[in-house]
Formats: C-alpha cells, sequence, structure tokens
C-alpha cells in the first residue's frame, strides 16, 4: 500500500508517469477499506493463521490477499484513461479488465448495478461478496474486486483477482457475533464470488494473469508500456510510509 501511495504522489507532481503496477502478497494479508471499522477484524484468528493486516488508501471491504493477482492504475487527474468521476474511470478501465479475462478464457462480464440496487445498501465487512458498478463477474459472481481514491495529486485504483483457492479463508479472519453468523457469512460467499480455477477447472499462474492484464490494458486503452523498476524517491517515500503510516496503529486502527 505504501508503493501504491508513493507512486501515486510522484505521479501526480509529474516525476513518474502513469503506472499499471502488478504485484502479489507475502505472507497473506488482510486489507481493510479506508472507512472501514477495525473491530471487523478477529485479531487472535489473524495472527493464529500468520497473516497481516492493513488498512488500503481505498475504500470498500476486507479482502484477504493471498494467490491473486493484484493490480493498481496510478496517474494525474488529467490522464484520459483516468479523467471524469469514479464510476467514469471504473467503466473505462474495465474494459481492459474485461478483454484481459477474455483473454484468459473467462466468460466474463461489467456488472452494472443501479443506484437503488440492495446489493449497494447491504452492511458486509467482506468486499468479494457485494459486487459494486462495472465490477466484473461470472454467472453473476464477483471475480475482480475494485476500489480507487481520486486526491488531489492525482487517481489510483487497485483491485483483487482470486487465482485459486478457497475464498471463505477470509472469515476465519474476521468477527462475528457467533458461529451461527460466521458460517452464514462462509457460506453466501462461495455463492457470491468465485475464483478463476473454479471457473476454468485448472489453475493458471500469476505469470500468466499477468501477461494477460498487461497486453489488454497495453491493447484496449492505447497504452505504451514500459517495465520499470522504483526510482529511489519512490523507495524512500515508500519506506516513509510504511514507517510513519501503513504500519502504525494510528492509521491501521483509526477507525
Amino acid at each position: 500500500m505504501a508503493v501504491d501511495e508513493a507512486i501515486l504522489e510522484a505521479a501526480g507532481r509529474g516525476d513518474s508517469p502513469p503506472t499499471l503496477r502488478l504485484y502479489a502478497w507475502a505472507p497473506p494479508c488482510l486489507s481493510l477499506g479506508y472507512a472501514q471499522p477495525y473491530g471487523d477484524v478477529d485479531l487472535e484468528q489473524l495472527e493464529g493463521h500468520g497473516w497481516q493486516v492493513v488498512r488500503r488508501p481505498t475504500g470498500g471491504r476486507a479482502i484477504l490477499h493471498t494467490d491473486e493477482l493484484t493490480y493498481a492504475v496510478i496517474g494525474p487527474n488529467d490522464e484520459p484513461r483516468l479523467v471524469g468521476g469514479v464510476l467514469e474511470s471504473y467503466q473505462r478501465l474495465s474494459q481492459a479488465l474485461l478483454v484481459a479475462l477474455q483473454s484468459l478464457n473467462l466468460p466474463v462480464q461489467a456488472r452494472q448495478l443501479g443506484s437503488k440496487s440492495p446489493a449497494n445498501k447491504a452492511p458486509n465487512p467482506v468486499c468479494f461478496e457485494i459486487p459494486s458498478s462495472y465490477e466484473i463477474t461470472v454467472a453473476g459472481k464477483k471475480l475482480i474486486g475494485s476500489a480507487q481514491a481520486r486526491r488531489k495529486d492525482g487517481v489510483l485504483q487497485h483491485g483483487s483477482l482470486p487465482l485459486h483457492g478457497d475464498l471463505r479463508r477470509i472469515t476465519q479472519a474476521l468477527a462475528y457475533p457467533d458461529q451461527a453468523t460466521h458460517q452464514q457469512a462462509a457460506a453466501r460467499l462461495i455463492e457470491r464470488a468465485t475464483t478463476v480455477e473454479e471457473i476454468l477447472g485448472e489453475q493458471i499462474s500469476w505469470e500468466q494473469a499477468a501477461e494477460a492484464f498487461i497486453e489488454a490494458f497495453s491493447g484496449t486503452l492505447k497504452l505504451d508500456l514500459t517495465p520499470g523498476a522504483l526510482t529511489d524517491a519512490e523507495r524512500a517515500r515508500a519506506q516513509q510510509l510504511v514507517e510513519e503510516k501503513y504500519a502504525h496503529p494510528s492509521w491501521t486502527e483509526r477507525v
């Protein structure tokens, strides 16, 4: 999360180009949305599994980052692919996501929900249980969870593509009032969300998924993508953000 924000600041100043970042997590980590209560976390269970916890700079609900590809699209506010409101830019970026997943033989669609949809109002600590407008689904099940932050210095949209594994694992890191509620939440999750492996009947590698994202973003959004490492300034700023923000209770536990 600190690297995403460091790139966002640099891109907003014009010191770094608009960026498509693809990454994975080790060890697994539970990320909370910007305004999600820290009380949603079952710390004893989280620590028992050896998982970590972080708060994202974007909204939404909890995601357990493991066995997935995470993407981040970062750029200044005047970047043509990011201009407009949240839904407008979501829709634009979702076209690249659709093409990437279709190239992996996934029968995906971008689900558009009306503002009065019950799904928009249902309180739930789990991101993948509730699709939002223009998020990617297969047969009504959510496949990619995305969230966006728009700031004066730029735009960050990142999201998670579960490649394989049991999506119900996240419920082991969240607090529920009783065991029955926990079991119901786990059952709802596998009814409403899915993984690439579940759809295809076989696993694909992180590298396969990453290559599909690179080709789709390049072709669909007319981007000339050039591989690159973090600059020294981005790396230093990311480390500062870790120490002062993302690894600090004043940020993680603030809600």
